[in-house]
C-alpha cells in the first residue's frame, strides 16, 4: 500500500513548530534560530520529507496572489495605501491577501512565509521596523518580484515607492518660520527608521537655513500614533524653554499633540503652531483642520501596484526607485488664519 505523502503540516507538527516556522528553515532564512533548524531538519530528514521547489516554483508563476505587508493597519496611512494597492490590484484581475506586521519582523517574516506557500505573485511591502536586506534577501533571490513603498530597506536592491519626506518637512519648517515660530520641534516618530532620518534632515537643514536652534533636545521621538503624539506634547510642555510650535512625524502624532495641548489647556492653530505629514482623510474634518505635508498615500498605493504588475507581467524585475512629490497644505492648526485676522485687525 502506497504510504501518504508527507507534508510541510507533518513536519511542523513534529517538529513542534509553525508550518511558517518551517517554510523559514526549507527557504533558508536567518530569522530562524540555530536551535529550531537543526530540529526542524532532523524531522524533515526522519520522516523523509521533500521540498519540490519547482512545483512551488510553477505554481508561483500561475498564481493570481499579490501579497500586501504593511506595518501598522491602524494608522490611517496605511490603511489608506492598502486603498490604492487594491483599487489597480483588482482591476488588473488579481486577489490581494494582506497582512498587517504591526511593526514585527518575525511576524512579518511569518505571514510572508505564509504567503509564499500560497504561492504569491508578487508582494507590496511596507517594512517592520528593524527589518535587514538580509532578512529580505532570501525571498527576493527566490524570484519573486518585491516592491517597497513608504519605506525603504538599506542594501536591499529591489523597486521602491517612497515620498520626499526631506522636501515636505523642510517646506513645514519654513512655513512655521514665516508665521513667525522661532522656536520649533519635531515630535514623535522612530529614529531608527530611514523615514524617521530624512524627515529629520529637511526639519533641521531649513532651521538652520533660517538661522535658528537645531538642536537634540527639540526633536522628541516616540511612537508614531496618536497615543505617541500625547506623549512627545507632555515632554515638550516639561521644557524650561517651551517651543511655540511643532512639526509632526504624521498626521496620527499632530491628532494626538492636539489632544495633549488642549489637555494643558493650550489650543493647537491658536497659542501653538501644529503641522503633521501624510494629509489623511481625517486631517480636513478635524477640530482644527489639520495643516500637513500632503503625500497623497492612495497614490502612493497605486504606484506601488502598478509598479509590482509592471514587474509580474513583464519578467524584469530591475529596480525603480520612485519618489513622489509633496505639498504643504495650509489648513488652521499652524496658525496661518490667525496671523491673517491679526493682520486685517492691525491695517
Amino acid at each position: 500500500m502506497k504510504q501518504p505523502k508527507v507534508t510541510v503540516v507533518d513536519v511542523a507538527h513534529a517538529a513542534g513548530v509553525s508550518k511558517s516556522t518551517v517554510s523559514l528553515v526549507l527557504q533558508g532564512s536567518s530569522l530562524v534560530n540555530e536551535t529550531t533548524r537543526a530540529k526542524v531538519g532532523a524531522v524533515i530528514r526522519e520522516l523523509g520529507y521533500v521540498y519540490n521547489r519547482s512545483a512551488a516554483n510553477l505554481r508561483q508563476s500561475k498564481s493570481k496572489i499579490v501579497g500586501i505587508v504593511v506595518n501598522d493597519l491602524t494608522n490611517s496611512f496605511f490603511a489608506e495605501l492598502a486603498v490604492g494597492m487594491d483599487m489597480v490590484v483588482q482591476s488588473a484581475g488579481y486577489i490581494q491577501f494582506m497582512a498587517n506586521s504591526a511593526e514585527n519582523p518575525d511576524r512579518q517574516a511569518e505571514v510572508i512565509a505564509s504567503m509564499r506557500e500560497h504561492g504569491m505573485a508578487g508582494l507590496i511591502l511596507s517594512p517592520a521596523r528593524g527589518t535587514t536586506s538580509a532578512d529580505l534577501r532570501p525571498l527576493v533571490d527566490s524570484g519573486i518580484p518585491v516592491v517597497l513603498v513608504a519605506r525603504n530597506v538599506p542594501g536591499l536592491k529591489v523597486s521602491s515607492v517612497v515620498s520626499d519626506g526631506h522636501a515636505g518637512a523642510a517646506a513645514a519648517v519654513r512655513h512655521l518660520v514665516e508665521l513667525g515660530h522661532r522656536r520649533i520641534a519635531f515630535l514623535g516618530g522612530f529614529n531608527d527608521t530611514a523615514v524617521f532620518d530624512e524627515r529629520m534632515r529637511g526639519f533641521r537643514d531649513a532651521l538652520v537655513e533660517a538661522g535658528l536652534d537645531a538642536s537634540d533636545e527639540l526633536v522628541i521621538s516616540s511612537a508614531p500614533s496618536r497615543a505617541g503624539g500625547v506623549a512627545a506634547v507632555e515632554r515638550l510642555l516639561s521644557m524650561a524653554d517651551r517651543p511655540t510650535a511643532a512639526l509632526c512625524f504624521n498626521d496620527a502624532v499632530a491628532f494626538g499633540a492636539c489632544d495633549g495641548l488642549r489637555s494643558a489647556r493650550i489650543e493647537p492653530g491658536v497659542d501653538f503652531g501644529v503641522i503633521g505629514f501624510d494629509d489623511v482623510i481625517e486631517a480636513k474634518t478635524a477640530v482644527p483642520a489639520l495643516t500637513t505635508v500632503s503625500v497623497d498615500p492612495q497614490g502612493m498605493g497605486r504606484r506601488a501596484a502598478q509598479l509590482l504588475l509592471k514587474q509580474i507581467n513583464s519578467g524584469d524585475f530591475e529596480p525603480e526607485a520612485l519618489v513622489a512629490s509633496v505639498r504643504l497644505v495650509v489648513r488652521e492648526s499652524c496658525g496661518a488664519a490667525q496671523r491673517m485676522k491679526r493682520e486685517a485687525v492691525t491695517a
